[in-house]
């Protein structure tokens, strides 16, 4: 639950300083440097001496009488250019015996400086200004490091509670009151959060923001790095922050904080980032709970090129990300690669315009098995898609495919890429296996063989008739002799009632199996 605290705004600036109703008591005119105004005042500091800028460290508010100055136009001069070169937010001068009257020299020095003159009309008792403004900054000091031990806290109990990297960035953004990204160094966006439509407005002009945020730290684009023991491996940025940049630094560390923390307790069975980030973004195209038109600025800020391209929506089942993902590495295929559910894993290639696809995709298939040493190794595959907006049923699609032969590889002996016309009767089975009567069918052709003792038989069955009742193959594959996979044929069918040499009945048979499978799968 995110703790409720009152948001920080701007630092103090020089426009605020001259409304406060003290100041206005002393008729201030601001005589040069009106157009920065809004520079923000660390401190308030009273000083005579000429050389004062050597006494100050940037961000001060000067105060000064100019009893030292009067009649010297060179010292006024020089007065200005040394608070203008020590960074002085901008310089007050009250109007009295030294001064009856703004002193030319001063304001001209100024105005070239674009430093902020004012002066008081007014006396004006220094020491109430001062006091005004130093327990004002010291308030918000305090407020500062109050929110920062809050947003620690709130911070390290998710952490401690074993919560995911998407509800600490969802902590983050609320407190920041801005989009927040997490990139690698490569500028690849991993996470975000915020408001939907802002952080979507970021990822599409994410490229220039990149090089923004990049260069530096202003205009609200606050970063901190991310990393540990001597090496960086990333950055989290705070995307359009409007309160006090001071604040904002100190947020964008109190996230760095806790997601390297986040990171090194997660450990590597919890996968990388780049993974999370992948398979969100392939989960959310395959789900369509989101259109494809949302989700381009996503796959852009995460590195995938998607201007001009063909892509190619794969399933690889009974592999790893990792696999996929080196292959990718070794053919210099664009892409992105996420685990999905029943340990299977879906890719979608991003290839140039001119770039073979099916050919490409051939080659990726053939560089898997030489990979992953397994020749039954298949590669499910959609046929290559132009238009992004129709990347989603193509992995609907290729997941159909993968889901229709997961398991059966080596028994069907299938080609190295798979399509929707080779899985035949098995993709009509599995688009079919919700059907009441479907399933009904299949528990009662199946009804002698559905015990819990009776898996060794039951693969048996699948491995014969997914061979095509080659007892051969069978037999080689489940690694007994001819004399014993006769016997477990013969049991198979009393229990069954059935003729497995009569085509009808052994047909009927593999479509319940089918069904059975596409159930429990």
């Amino acid at each position: 639950m995110t703790t409720t605290l009152e948001p920080l705004g701007p630092a103090l600036s020089v426009r605020q300083v001259l409304g406060l109703e003290r100041v206005l008591a002393g008729e201030p005119e601001v005589v040069a440097g009106a157009a920065q105004l809004d520079r923000p005042v660390r401190w308030v500091h009273v000083a005579e001496a000429a050389d004062v800028g050597v006494m100050l460290s940037g961000g001060e508010m000067v105060l000064t009488t100019g009893v030292l100055l009067a009649g010297d136009e060179d010292k006024q001069a020089e007065y200005v250019r040394s608070l203008h070169r020590a960074e002085a937010a901008a310089v007050v001068l009250g109007l009295g015996r030294a001064f009856p009257a703004p002193p030319d020299a001063m304001r001209r020095a100024a105005e070239r400086c674009q430093l902020p003159m004012v002066v008081l009309h007014r006396p004006f008792p220094f020491a109430e200004l001062t006091e005004e403004v130093q327990s004002r900054l010291v308030r918000r000091k305090f407020a500062a490091v109050s929110l920062s031990e809050a947003v620690r806290t709130a911070l390290t109990g998710l952490i401690t509670a074993g919560a995911p990297l998407q509800r600490l960035l969802d902590e983050i953004a609320a407190h920041s009151g801005c989009p927040v990204v997490v990139t690698n160094l490569a500028h690849r966006v991993l996470a975000t959060a915020g408001e939907r439509s802002a952080v979507d407005d970021v990822l599409r002009d994410w490229e220039r923001i990149a090089r923004q945020a990049g260069a530096g730290q202003g205009d609200g684009w606050i970063r901190a790095e991310l990393g540990g023991r001597g090496e960086r491996w990333g950055q989290v940025v705070l995307c359009g922050h409007r309160g006090d940049t001071a604040v904002g630094r100190l947020l964008a560390d109190r996230a760095a904080e806790a997601l390297v923390l986040h990171r090194m307790l997660g450990g590597a069975s919890a996968g990388t980032w780049e993974e999370q980030s992948a398979q969100s973004l392939l989960t959310d195209l395959l789900s369509g709970a989101v259109p494809a038109r949302q989700l381009l600025p996503r796959a852009r800020a995460a590195g995938l090129p998607v201007n001009r391209r063909t892509f190619v929506p794969l399933v690889v089942p009974d592999t790893t990300p990792a696999r996929l993902d080196r292959v990718l590495r070794l053919l210099g295929l664009p892409g992105l690669v996420a685990g999905l559910a029943h340990g299977a894993t879906a890719v979608l290639l991003s290839l140039a315009r001119d770039q073979d696809a099916r050919a490409l995709t051939a080659h990726f298939a053939a560089r898997l098995r030489a990979d992953a040493a397994c020749p039954a190794t298949v590669v499910a595959a959609a046929d290559a898609r132009a238009a992004w907006d129709d990347v989603p049923a193509g992995l609907r699609e290729a997941r159909h495919v993968a889901d229709a032969v997961a398991g059966f590889a080596a028994a069907l002996d299938l080609p190295p890429v798979v399509r929707l016309r080779d899985v035949h009767l098995r993709g009509l089975i599995r688009l079919l296996r919700d059907d009441p009567h479907v399933q009904s069918f299949a528990e009662r052709e199946l009804d002698g063989l559905l015990g819990p003792a009776d898996d060794d038989l039951l693969a048996v069955l699948r491995t014969y008739l997914a061979t095509g009742r080659n007892k051969s193959r069978t037999a080689q594959l489940h690694h007994v002799s001819r004399p014993a996979l006769y016997r477990r044929l013969e049991a198979i069918q009393a229990r069954l009632g059935v003729d497995l040499d009569d085509f009808e009945q052994a047909a009927s048979v593999h479509i319940a199996l089918l069904a059975h499978d596409a159930q429990q799968r």
